[in-house]
């Protein structure tokens, strides 16, 4: 891995929250990531499962961590199995955990070879009475293959019929959702990682460079920084391009004249960061582009100040498209007529603004985290507003990462990254 080794301290916090809210005798099990095939010998790069990584720090395929608190033995209250190493697989592969390095990865102290797994697990299930499974729950999944996951899950009911079942994914929501200082410490790197990449586009940027160039630029300051690259797809989104939301392309010359939507951030140690910053081709906005630009600004700035503990996701969302509307009166984008007559369930501030405006944020981009109970300190929120006006030829989001505080404002994970329109001027022009 690129990143430096995290404290085992961690995931030692993770586990001890997770067991916490287990039933009385009961196994946990969370498998990795499975490699994925592309065509003949070759393969996807492999991501580790979030869950297992957040749970033991293990970021290596063919891994599995089990949880059982009332192991008769306590050896066997924790147990991590990975892959036997060898020097064939050394040579071919480089170097995987020996059991010494996977305990100082991840606190734990019995690990096994995964070659020993369902011995050890058959036994351990004599003395349990349910299994806890860990499925997609996440709001937004799509799944269409079958997981490492699956086929454990599938295989467990058909040796195990007569045990309980249980669900990982709701203690998961709730605990993955309120971060640790650890956490914390690995998303700002992230963001860091995001501001080098921003302000060496600044620096960049000019008419006639291609959409695709801006990613590679972002890309080497990424990696040159010992990121794995970036946390999500990138939208480097010139033009009307910024009004197809999930624009991925890429593939476009910048105009002089136009504005460029960026939605790029860095990961670092599976933790994401995720920045909207949009800035023009020029260097210059036009009147009309600055003056959308600081109305999105001022929606943002006013979502921000919402994020404090006790504040209901959904409740937030109705509050910033109030906020939103009397922008887009102001701009002339909308009437009077528009607003009282708009319907309810697709209010008149939709045909500009039609997305959410925050979401959580951590190993995943749209990380896990509970949405329909009140807000929590620690919680870590995008902020993300943005103005789409085809019929102009531009689009414009900004979007920061804010961490929850018990009082005050957010604490803003990504100050340093330049975002009013005179400093992004003043730089692009230096």
């Amino acid at each position: 891995m690129k990143y430096d080794l995290i404290p085992s301290t961690l995931f030692k916090k993770n586990r001890k929250k997770f067991m916490a809210q287990m039933r009385s005798k009961s196994i946990a099990v969370f498998n990795s990531n499975d490699i994925y095939p592309i065509s003949a010998d070759s393969t996807m790069p492999f991501k580790q499962h979030r869950d297992i990584f957040y749970l033991s720090g293990a970021d290596q395929e063919e891994t599995i961590l089990l949880l059982f608190p009332d192991a008769i033995h306590k050896a066997h209250r924790e147990i991590l199995f990975v892959r036997e190493t060898n020097d064939h697989i050394a040579i071919w592969e480089g170097a995987k955990l020996t059991k010494a390095q996977a305990t100082a990865v991840s606190g734990i102290e019995t690990v096994y070879w995964l070659s020993d797994f369902k011995k050890v697990f058959f036994d351990l299930m004599t003395e349990a009475d349910t299994i806890y499974f860990n499925t997609n729950e996440h709001y937004r999944q799509a799944v269409v293959t079958q997981t490492r996951e699956d086929r454990f899950i599938e295989a467990c009911k058909k040796d195990f019929p007569a045990h309980q079942m249980a669900k990982s994914n709701p203690i998961l929501q709730q605990i993955r959702g309120v971060k640790e200082a650890e956490e914390f410490d690995l998303m700002q790197k992230a963001c860091d990682i995001t501001e080098k990449g921003f302000r060496r586009i600044l620096a960049f940027t000019k008419p006639g460079v291609w959409e695709y160039e801006l990613e590679a630029e972002f890309l080497h300051e990424f990696i040159r920084n010992r990121s794995q690259g970036f946390a999500y797809t990138p939208i480097i989104a010139s033009g009307n391009n910024a009004n197809v939301l999930h624009y991925i392309e890429n593939n476009q010359r910048c105009q002089d004249g136009d504005l460029i939507l960026m939605d790029v951030g860095a990961e670092y140690a599976n933790y994401s960061s995720d920045m909207t910053r949009t800035i023009p081709v020029n260097g210059k906005f036009s009147k009309r582009q600055k003056e959308v630009y600081q109305a999105v600004l001022r929606v943002k700035n006013e979502a921000t100040k919402m994020l404090v503990p006790g504040t209901i996701w959904a409740e937030y969302h109705k509050e910033v498209g109030k906020i939103m509307t009397s922008e887009l009166l102001s701009l002339g984008l909308l009437d009077k007529a528009d607003v009282k007559n708009e319907n309810p369930d697709w209010p008149a501030y939709k045909k500009y603004f039609m997305h959410g405006t925050s979401h959580h944020i951590g190993l995943d981009t749209h990380d896990y985290g509970e949405l329909k109970t009140p807000m929590k300190a620690n919680m870590v929120f995008t902020v993300e507003p943005g103005i789409y006006v085809p019929e102009e030829g531009f689009g414009i989001r900004l979007e920061d990462d804010v961490v929850i505080q018990d009082k005050g404002a957010p604490f803003n994970l990504m100050r340093n990254i330049p975002i009013e329109a005179d400093e992004i001027e003043e730089l692009m022009n230096a």
